[in-house]
């Protein structure tokens, strides 16, 4: 098992990446000296590889990918969102538990906001991509799907739908996703200790069903 000071550091990294999402390993690394940590950069972006993130910049994504994969061209500049199913967006994030972590991934249609499907695994191999992707698709197909290039996507196991990737516009194209994970952090995981993946499991479903159903949505009116 991880040990308690990892454990400490990765929370308070997914902390500070979840209210400033467009930080890079060099600003966590300097927010977290100047709260007294003693850490280095190389540690900080080894934990943030482990963990399944990276700074929203514009430039190149810099999630991590398989370079022998197809990355695909992004097709949502100056694209009017005006339906249902037009666009999807899926994107991985951490989910911190007592004693280790989970990974959840979302598919969320930009238009209406919501959740079409998610997935918890204790890794981030592609099966859990998988399962959530196929039962998005037994509720509806969209026009395109848009994502990060992480090897997860570029997958030819996963490649069933006209593909976005993130590129030069990264910074604004996966604001609705962040929202989202900020939303489900605050409200959800950072006040509860999941002591398993089946609490977890209980509690975020729970959450995402009122996400979905129950909390208001203030773009949406």
């Amino acid at each position: 098992p991880p040990s308690p000071e990892e454990l400490a550091l990765k929370r308070r990294i997914d902390e500070v990446y979840t209210a400033y999402p467009f930080y890079g390993s060099r600003r966590i690394t300097a927010h977290l000296r100047r709260e007294g940590l003693q850490v280095n950069r190389k540690a900080v972006q080894r934990h943030m590889q482990e963990m399944g993130i990276a700074g929203i910049a514009p430039g190149p994504n810099l999630s991590r990918r398989n370079m022998q994969h197809q990355v695909f061209p992004y097709l949502l500049r100056g694209l009017s969102i005006t339906a249902p199913n037009q666009v999807w967006g899926i994107d991985i994030t951490y989910i911190r538990l007592a004693r280790g972590w989970l990974y959840l991934v979302a598919i969320l249609d930009w238009y209406s906001r919501y959740i079409v499907s998610w997935e918890l695994d204790l890794t981030l191999e592609i099966p859990f991509v998988l399962e959530a992707m196929g039962r998005a698709l037994e509720r509806a197909r969209p026009d395109i799907v848009n994502s990060d290039q992480g090897s997860q996507f570029t997958s030819p196991s996963y490649i069933c739908v006209r593909i976005s990737m993130d590129g030069k516009g990264r910074a604004t194209d996966n604001i609705f996703t962040e929202r989202l994970w900020r939303s489900l952090k605050y409200e959800e995981v950072y006040l509860h200790e999941y002591t398993s993946p089946r609490q977890a499991r209980a509690g975020i479903c729970e959450y995402l069903d009122f996400y979905n159903t129950g909390r208001p949505h203030q773009t949406l009116d």
